[in-house]
């Protein structure tokens, strides 16, 4: 994880997942709608695992 890709998940979340997948985006775009910090804990959370 480079640190512009954090920078990112924290201005805007949905964007620094856009590689991850349809489903990632469309939960983090949810996520971010209910609120800022939910967006970015699950940006940073999908960002973070290794497995994908």
């Amino acid at each position: 994880m480079s640190i512009w890709r954090v920078l990112l998940s924290i201005i805007c979340p949905p964007f620094a997942v856009l590689d991850k997948g349809c489903g990632s985006v469309i939960i983090v775009f949810l996520l971010w709608l209910c609120g800022w910090v939910p967006g970015v804990i699950a940006a940073l959370v999908i960002l973070n695992n290794p497995n994908r």
